[in-house]
């Protein structure tokens, strides 16, 4: 068995010429589960989903945005993994599968982080209270908005607080940061300066990578706006 897991900051699905170009890029990257991150979808049906992706073997879970920012869509096709259980929360929303050919269970967690240093304690909290109710094999993807390191930011030359912080939830819960493959930077915006961070990535635990062989988490051509998709590509050993 192989896994596609897809995680992509649109920056706003709400207009229907961009949601026909995601539905054929995931008819051509043929991924198994797909995140998309900043919705900025205030209320979202079957009709929306089926807009993206046309499958009618799929199912979803979403987080709405709220004033029209941030939401967290995730999506799946329903004849490899089945949901069991979900948990949404102000930044984040996990869903509870079970592999239907290898019954594997374990978590899925989509993410949509704060901007504001204040409220990134809120998320690993938020995180954290996730991983204690289900104390098994998952994988977090999306856009944290912190980097790790200075070296993730163009033009970065420190730690700060909130940089430690975000290791100290990775180190604490046990969670594996994977390496990124092809360009260094998902996020980077074109302007007179240009800005450039890895704040998209994908951490899962031991037993997830240990489950699932030959991991690799790549950055794909970017399409529309400043973030590129994220593809993570797993087979089971």
């Amino acid at each position: 068995m192989t896994l596609r897991l897809l995680a992509w900051n649109v920056r706003g699905l709400n207009n229907p010429w961009k949601r026909g170009v995601c539905k054929n890029l995931l008819k051509d990257w043929k991924c198994d589960i797909v995140c998309f991150q900043e919705t900025k979808v205030s209320s979202t049906d079957g009709a929306f989903v089926r807009s993206l992706w046309g499958s009618p073997f799929i199912d979803w879970v979403v987080l709405d945005t709220v004033q029209t920012s941030g939401g967290v869509l995730l999506i799946w096709d329903k004849r490899v993994v089945e949901k069991f259980d979900v948990i949404a929360g102000q930044f984040s929303v996990s869903v509870l599968l079970r592999g239907v050919v290898d019954d594997f269970v374990w978590a899925c967690t989509g993410v949509y982080g704060p901007n504001d240093d204040g409220q990134r304690a809120s998320l690993w909290e938020e995180l954290s209270q996730v991983c204690a109710r289900w104390p098994m094999a998952r994988c977090l993807v999306g856009n944290f908005n912190i980097i790790r390191y200075p070296s993730e930011r163009l033009g970065c030359e420190s730690f700060s607080p909130a940089i430690f912080a975000f290791s100290d939830f990775i180190e604490s819960n046990s969670l594996v940061d994977l390496p990124l493959e092809g360009a260094s930077f998902p996020w980077f915006r074109d302007s007179g300066l240009p800005s450039m961070s890895r704040i998209d990535r994908a951490l899962v635990t031991p037993d997830w990578e240990e489950h699932f062989g030959n991991i690799s988490q790549k950055v794909l051509p970017r399409v529309i706006l400043d973030h590129c998709p994220l593809l993570l590509e797993a087979g089971a050993v």
